[in-house]
């Protein structure tokens, strides 16, 4: 080999090793990601437990692997993996027609026994979904012939079909993952009828989906879906740039993992385009009206914050009117709740004089109101992992400092926000209406659940009556009857102060420009992967 020859290839070695090292990651895009046949979607948690009858689990990651009967649509409900279906004339016996053909992931067949025992396997587990009313009203399930089954009730029940339609409980794996005919400690896979099954998880790291050749649907375009962690803000946003990841979404926890003007430099670098659904929820704040020995008890302190939240604000500056203020508990578009309720709008003297006629006075010299030696201090709890979250608490901490009103802000992950309001530890925390899907009556039905927003709601003059009247518009069959007991409730919770609103809140997704067929469910909580394509 000659020298010249020599020194050639030394050249070339250094320069390989040169632009290896300046690659700064743009070496993923050489992949299935760049070549169009993959999505890589960032999320700021782990998709956790995926069996469908617990809780645990990213209800987006769910939502691709497991189906229910039927689908709540913005045209009503539809059939899914039930054709059809009949009701009794008492509302009591609902028969359903399965899909013929449909399989599990792991080959096994879908018919009627396979629904059977896993409607069974939640009722098994009842107290655990005591928030859906449903659950307490089935009696029985019955196979009729291998595609036809019969779910029969204690009583009438309207929100039967959109209670089966939700992402969970009442979906269905295989009988071959049961663990002792059970789940509700636990499957030994994850093998649903949906169009991606889950291939691959690697806790805290990632989750790989691949497509269902044998969907009863027809086979997704998008073959491969990744799910990987990585934290919200500034470390998603360079992993777009880079192209390690090609999609984000608002997840089922309400997590953002980009704020408004890091979707927008996304977008005007001609990669990326931003897709937002309709309004599907109304962000707020529950207060813990059941706590006695705090402020937040007290009608008068929660009437206050609820005039010192400058809700225009916090829409333009945080969220660049993409999301609009709020000022009831449901918009006017979720049914039953286009109801007359007084606006309250921010009004920082207003709110000072409602403190003041309670008795909670600022001394001078003093930052803070104090009543019989007690100082009007309390914390609100908000999710780490969202930037928007943690933006508005340092928003109203400072806006109801104010009005002599301490906060103290606590941030930390969704599940253990979940577990204080369940348990009532917590004095505010930020929280969301179910959605369009779901909404009035799951949220509604969750003001007496215990595992819910019982302690939101327990603690309030007219506690009884607000239950009396849930337990009754729930089994109504008369549409004027309805519309006046969610007036009824609605305005009783209105009235109170207990749920907060802020925004009215959307799902906004962040995807390649040549994505094609990114659109919305009904719920918030999952997106039609298979209807997606590559052009």
């Amino acid at each position: 080999m000659t020298r010249r020859m020599v020194a050639f290839l030394a050249a070339l070695m250094a320069l390989m090793v040169l632009l290896s090292g300046c690659s700064d990651g743009n070496d993923a895009k050489t992949g299935s990601i760049a070549q169009g046949k993959e999505l890589v979607y960032a999320t700021a948690k782990d998709i956790n437990d995926m069996n469908p009858h617990l809780y645990p689990g990213s209800m987006s990651a769910q939502g691709m692997v497991y189906e229910s009967l039927v689908e709540n649509t913005e045209d009503g409900i539809k059939p899914l993996l039930a054709e059809s279906w009949e009701i009794s004339n008492d509302g009591k016996v609902y028969t359903f027609h399965l899909r013929q053909g449909v399989k599990f992931h792991d080959g096994e067949p879908f018919d009627a026994e396979a629904v059977k025992k896993n409607i069974e396997a939640v009722q098994k587990n009842a107290k655990k979904h005591s928030w859906i009313k449903l659950s307490t009203k089935i009696v029985s399930c019955n196979v009729i012939d291998p595609y036809t089954v019969q779910l029969v009730l204690s009583e009438t029940y309207y929100p039967t079909l959109v209670e089966l339609s939700m992402t969970r409980p009442y979906v269905f794996i295989s009988p071959k993952n049961f663990i002792n005919g059970e789940t509700k400690d636990g499957v030994n896979g994850y093998n649903g009828t949906g169009p991606y099954r889950l291939a691959e998880h690697k806790v805290d790291q990632y989750a790989i989906f691949e497509a269902n050749e044998n969907y009863w649907g027809g086979a997704p375009k998008v073959k491969k879906i990744t799910a990987k962690v990585l934290p919200a803000g500034e470390t998603t946003f360079l992993a777009l740039k880079k192209g390690e990841v090609n999609f984000v979404f608002t997840d089922d926890r309400g997590t953002d993992s980009l704020d408004v003007e890091a979707m927008n430099k996304l977008a005007e670098s001609g990669d990326y385009q931003i897709v937002r659904s309709k309004a599907m929820n109304t962000n707020m704040i529950a207060a813990n009206s059941s706590k006695l020995d705090n402020p937040i008890h007290e009608t008068a302190v929660r009437l206050a914050i609820w005039h010192a939240i400058d809700r225009e604000t916090i829409s333009k500056q945080i969220f660049h009117e993409t999301e609009p203020a709020a000022y009831t508990l449901f918009s006017p578009n979720v049914n039953y709740a286009n109801v007359e309720l007084k606006k309250r709008g921010y009004d920082l003297e207003k709110a000072k004089k409602i403190l003041d006629e309670a008795g909670w006075i600022l001394k001078d010299g003093q930052t803070v109101r104090t009543k019989s030696g007690n100082k009007l201090d309390m914390k609100l709890y908000y999710d780490a992992n969202s930037s928007s979250q943690k933006t508005q608490a340092e928003f109203i901490q400072n806006s109801l400092k104010k009005i002599g009103i301490q906060l103290q802000l606590v941030g930390e992950e969704s599940t253990s926000i979940a577990k204080r309001r369940s348990t009532g530890d917590y004095d505010l925390l930020f929280n969301q209406t179910w959605g369009l899907a779901y909404d009035p009556q799951s949220t509604v039905s969750a003001f007496a659940s215990e595992s819910s927003y019982y302690h939101t709601t327990s603690g309030i003059t007219k506690a009884d009556e607000l239950y009396k009247k849930i337990d009754q518009v729930m089994v109504s069959t008369d549409e004027d009857t309805r519309k006046s007991l969610y007036a009824d409730i609605l305005t009783i919770v209105h009235e109170e102060a207990v749920f907060i609103p802020i925004t009215n809140g959307n799902v906004t997704v962040i995807a390649p420009k040549n994505l094609q067929g990114v659109s919305f469910k009904q719920t918030q909580y999952e997106l039609p992967f298979e209807q997606m394509h590559f052009k």
